[in-house]
């Protein structure tokens, strides 16, 4: 279902912005594939009326990821682990830098249903371009997400145990947002 031109404000009060993490090593059992939800981040999305091209901007607080949970490993995440592993990705992984995303283009289908976005992503000091797909579905609701390989922003994926249990280099960052719900839409 299309949405109608206008600008849509997107943040933790409209949406959900989650990082989903994955296990590797010869010790991956002991460790957990976590679901990581950014609290403090803010995103527009522009649609106007052709020939105006859309856009789709974000900003993200690096310090704000929190663990919501933590699949598999030998025993449950405690509220403790989680503090331990916020800790570790601010001052190990991200370092409290910037994350920021700009479009260079967007492509919506001819139906209004879809989107391809291509831009770059600033993350760990490093800016590459990466392109994703988001998709507007009954009601307003928008739906996409994106493979981030960390290493390409150089970023060294966490590990332990002597490098037994690894962090995948790739993590799959997830929206679900709802356009119609306060989003501020309008032409």
């Amino acid at each position: 279902m299309p949405i109608a031109p206008g600008t849509y404000e997107l943040g933790p009060q409209n949406a959900t912005l989650l990082v989903n993490t994955k296990r590797r090593g010869a010790a991956s059992k002991a460790g957990h594939d976590l679901e990581i939800e950014v609290t403090s981040w803010s995103a527009t999305l522009e649609l106007r009326d052709p020939p105006n091209p859309p856009s789709v901007a974000l900003s993200v607080d690096a310090t704000s990821l929190r663990v919501r949970e933590g699949r598999g490993g030998i025993q449950a995440l405690g509220e403790d682990d989680k503090d331990n592993i916020r800790q570790t990705i601010d001052d190990e992984v991200l370092k409290g830098g910037a994350i920021e995303f700009r479009a260079r283009q967007v492509e919506v289908s001819s139906d209004g249903n879809h989107m391809h976005v291509e831009g770059e992503l600033e993350l760990g000091g490093t800016k590459r371009p990466i392109a994703f797909d988001l998709t507007i579905a009954q009601g307003g609701r928008l739906m996409g997400g994106a493979t981030v390989k960390q290493s390409e922003w150089g970023i060294k994926p966490y590990s332990a145990l002597f490098g037994a249990l690894k962090v995948a280099d790739e993590v799959e960052v997830t929206i679900d947002a709802d356009l119609s719900a306060g989003s501020g839409a309008g032409p």
